[in-house]
C-alpha cells in the first residue's frame, strides 16, 4: 500500500497519467470522426480535412463530425473544470455545477431567451451566463452566516436548484407551443451544432484553462482548511468567490451551446481525484482531458448505437451518472 501511495503522488506518474489522457483524446476524437450511419477510414479523415475535394465524405466530416467533436471536447473541458472547482471550493465530492444549481440557472435563462425571444438566440450565451451568476450569487446569500461554510453552500445550492428547475418547468408550460425547439436544449444534446458554436464556446474554453493553471496553487491552499489558508496570506471569502464565479463562467459557456448536461462535472473530478489526488496543478489538466473523452465517448455512442435514431448526450449521462452518484452516497 506504502509503495502504491508513493508512486501514486510521484510527479512522472502524474504526468505519464496525463500524457495517456490526451492520447485517449485523440483516439477518442479521431474514432468519434470515423463512426457514424457513413463509415469513413482514418487515413480519408485527413485527407478531406486537408483538402477540399467536394466529395461527400467531406462534407460529412468537416460540416457535421469535425465541429461536433471539437465541440464535446470543449464542453468536457468546461464542465469538467467547473465540477473540479465547486468540489475544491466547497470541500465536497457531490459538489457538481448541476447538483448545486449553477446549471439550472443558466438553462433557465437560456430557455426563456430561446422561447421569449427566439429572433435573439445570439443573447443565449451572455443570458446563460448571467444566469449561472446569479444562481451563484443566491446561493452565497443563503450560505453566508458569518462567514462561508461549503456545507451550507450544498444545501443552498439544492435549494437554488429547485427553486430555477421550477422556472424552466414553467416557463415551458407557459410558452408550450414553443416548447419544441428548447427540448434537445433540456436534454443536452450536440445534434445540428456546429462551426458557430464552437466560435461561441471556444474563448470561454480557452480563459478558463488559462486561469485555473495560474491559479491552482490558490486553490490548493484553499482546500488545507480556511484557517490554514488564512494564516498562508489567503482571503479566503474572495478567493472562493472567484472561483465560484469562474466555475460559473465556464458551466454556462456549455449551457449555453448545448443545454443541461450532468454528470460530467460530478464524475470527471472526483475520478481523477482517486488517481491523482489532491493537487490542482495535475488534477485541472487530468480532469479537463477526461473531461473530453467523457463527452466525446457518450456524444459517439449517443448517435451511432440506435442509428439512424439519435439519442440526446444528455440521456447517455444521465444512466451514466447516476450509478456513479449512488456509489459516493454510499461511500
Amino acid at each position: 500500500m506504502k509503495n502504491k501511495a508513493s508512486i501514486r503522488e510521484s510527479k512522472s506518474f502524474k504526468m505519464a497519467f496525463i500524457a495517456a489522457l490526451a492520447m485517449l483524446a485523440i483516439i477518442c476524437f479521431v474514432s468519434g470522426n470515423a463512426k457514424g450511419t457513413v463509415e469513413v477510414s482514418v487515413r480519408r479523415i485527413f485527407e478531406v480535412i486537408m483538402s477540399d475535394d467536394g466529395s461527400t465524405e467531406r462534407m460529412v466530416i468537416w460540416n457535421i463530425r469535425l465541429p461536433r467533436m471539437v465541440l464535446a471536447a470543449l464542453v468536457g473541458i468546461n464542465l469538467a473544470l467547473a465540477g473540479a472547482i465547486l468540489q475544491g471550493v466547497m470541500s465536497n465530492p457531490l459538489a457538481d455545477p448541476g447538483i448545486i444549481g449553477i446549471s439550472s440557472g443558466a438553462g433557465l435563462f437560456g430557455i426563456a431567451i430561446l422561447v421569449m425571444f427566439p429572433q435573439h438566440q445570439q443573447f443565449v450565451t451572455i443570458g446563460a451566463f448571467f444566469g449561472a451568476m446569479l444562481a451563484a450569487l443566491i446561493i452565497y446569500i443563503l450560505a453566508w452566516k458569518g462567514g462561508i461554510q461549503p456545507i451550507r453552500i450544498i444545501l443552498a445550492g439544492v435549494a437554488v436548484s429547485a427553486l430555477f428547475g421550477a422556472g424552466i418547468s414553467a416557463t415551458l408550460v407557459f410558452y408550450s407551443d414553443r416548447v419544441h425547439g428548447a427540448l434537445s436544449f433540456m436534454n443536452g444534446s450536440l445534434s445540428a451544432r456546429s462551426w458557430p458554436e464552437v466560435q461561441s464556446i471556444l474563448p470561454y474554453t480557452i480563459a478558463g484553462l488559462l486561469l485555473v493553471i495560474i491559479f491552482a496553487e490558490k486553490l490548493n491552499i484553499l482546500i488545507l482548511g480556511d484557517d490554514v489558508a488564512r494564516g498562508l496570506g489567503l482571503n479566503v471569502e474572495a478567493t472562493r468567490l472567484g472561483f465560484t464565479a469562474l466555475a460559473a463562467f465556464l458551466a454556462a459557456s456549455a449551457v449555453s451551446v448545448i443545454g443541461l448536461l450532468g454528470f460530467v462535472g460530478l464524475i470527471v473530478p472526483h475520478s481523477i481525484r482517486l488517481i491523482l489526488g489532491n493537487d490542482y496543478r495535475y488534477m485541472f489538466p487530468a480532469s479537463a482531458l477526461l473531461g473530453s473523452v467523457l463527452v466525446m465517448l457518450s456524444d459517439t455512442f449517443a448517435r451511432t448505437v440506435l442509428s439512424p435514431v439519435e439519442i440526446p448526450v444528455g440521456i447517455v449521462m444521465a444512466v451514466l451518472g447516476a450509478p456513479f452518484f449512488l456509489y459516493l452516497l454510499r461511500k
